[in-house]
């Protein structure tokens, strides 16, 4: 479980983030939304301690993150970056095997466990058949599959996502998310994803938060929280709302001239 109380996070003396409280739970994916430079990626690195917090507190399973070493820390939280810089000289399955570092003590190199483990993530997420090429010969979607089975090398209990579905056509799109539900459920893991499209967010997560301007505007089901209203006060833009037809879940639809008629 993830608590954050009160947390003020920024850069430069800046804060970005003011006083955010909310709790993210096991086996639960929880959307974090909201317009460019509302906080979400802010959010995240303060949530594993790439920034600093100005205020408040953030606890993993009770414990405050200040007292966690990192290397500790890494082995609880995994974050998939918006945009990665991966080695491209490496192979596929070297650089899940990067995931393993936080397990390793001083001096200490890969052993057969290792091995096993960054195999059976390669599996998970469906990458096992390009783990001998090279990483700047994958597609956009093959490497944010790889970041993911390199995320779960370190065997965490939580998982953070910023923007996992940037730049990715629909077919791939679905399938990370599809691939992280899965992951989620499975293994009861605790995941927090920030993202930009409102139909995915509500489509996949049983929880959102809702930033506008660096604090939490609201917090609930999709439901509740993607309303016409909502949207227009937090996006500016009209749009109109309806149930999925299968789902039954807010589907936000725009229109070309944006007056939501």
């Amino acid at each position: 479980m993830i608590e954050l109380d009160s947390v003020s996070v920024g850069y430069d003396n800046r804060a970005i983030v003011n006083n955010v409280n909310l709790t993210a739970l096991p086996g639960e994916m929880m959307a974090l939304v909201g317009p460019n430079g509302s906080g979400k990626s802010t959010l995240i690195k303060g949530m594993t301690r790439v920034i600093d917090l100005y205020s408040g507190r953030i606890r993993i399973d009770g414990r405050d993150i200040t007292v966690i070493r990192p290397n500790e820390l890494a082995r609880i939280v995994a974050t998939v970056p918006q945009n990665p810089v991966l080695p491209g000289t490496f192979t596929a399955f070297e650089l899940v095997l990067m995931g393993r570092t936080p397990h390793l003590g001083l001096l200490r190199y890969e052993g057969g466990q290792d091995v096993a483990i960054a195999w059976q993530a390669m599996e998970a997420t469906h990458t096992e058949s390009f783990a001998e090429r090279r990483v700047s010969e994958l597609s956009g979607g093959e490497m944010q599959r790889l970041v993911i089975a390199r995320a779960l090398t370190q065997q965490p209990r939580a998982i953070l996502l910023d923007e996992p579905t940037a730049n990715l056509d629909i077919n791939h799109q679905v399938a990370i998310l599809n691939l992280v539900k899965s992951l989620c459920l499975e293994r009861s893991l605790t995941v927090v994803v920030a993202l930009h499209d409102l139909n995915l967010a509500a489509q996949y997560c049983e929880r959102m938060v809702m930033l506008n301007g660096g604090s939490v505007y609201a917090e609930g089901t999709p439901s509740e929280i993607l309303t016409a209203t909502n949207i227009k006060e937090v996006y500016g833009a009209e749009v109109c709302v309806y149930p999925h037809p299968v789902n039954k879940l807010p589907t936000t639809l725009i229109t070309a001239g944006g007056n939501g008629s």
